[in-house]
């Protein structure tokens, strides 16, 4: 069941997401400051605050592909009057070629729109690559210190109680007591 095209729900669902893009860009530039800085505590309420956000992209990206679907059946009966042969599915239909039968105004408006929230997704994207990155940079090196310090262990990690644990290192506190 697909809703009417409505051009100004579309543009303010459009806008919608590209303010949560936002608001989850700048939680994430603070994650990374909690995972440089080792503050795990401020690192979980982030976290959740991006899920919180998350969640809430989510409602809005499904409205949206509800709006677009609406275009899309709408693309199709209008293809299907001009009897041009080959019709536009409703699946993976590019957004300039699902636009292009719009008035210009909006065409141009959503264009921009659309142009915008790609543009906040890809910086999203680097950020989040350059604290994964970081986060796999430190994995490597409590890796590569564990196997300098304890080299017998062939790089097994095991428990106080001796059982052999998973080298994943999620979570892992190094006791530097003797």
């Amino acid at each position: 069941m697909s809703e009417n095209w409505d051009f100004s729900r579309c543009i303010d669902v459009l806008k919608n997401e590209i303010s949560v893009i936002k608001g989850i860009s700048g939680i994430h530039d603070k994650v990374r400051h909690a995972v440089i800085n080792r503050e795990w505590t401020e690192f979980d309420e982030k976290m959740q605050e991006i899920n919180v956000l998350g969640n809430e992209f989510m409602v809005f990206e499904e409205e949206r592909i509800k709006l677009f679907s609406s275009l899309t059946q709408k693309n199709i009966s209008n293809d299907k009057n001009k009897d041009s042969g080959e019709l536009l599915g409703e699946e993976d239909v590019p957004f300039y070629v699902l636009i292009m039968n719009l008035p210009d105004e909006q065409r141009k408006e959503l264009s921009y729109q659309y142009r915008e929230l790609k543009m906040e997704v890809y910086k999203m994207r680097a950020i989040n690559e350059t604290v994964l990155a970081y986060l796999g940079e430190a994995k490597n090196l409590a890796s590569a210190y564990i196997e300098a310090v304890c080299p017998a262990r062939g790089g097994k990690l095991y428990t106080k109680n001796g059982i052999r644990v998973s080298q994943d290192l999620k979570s892992m506190v190094l006791n530097d007591h003797y």
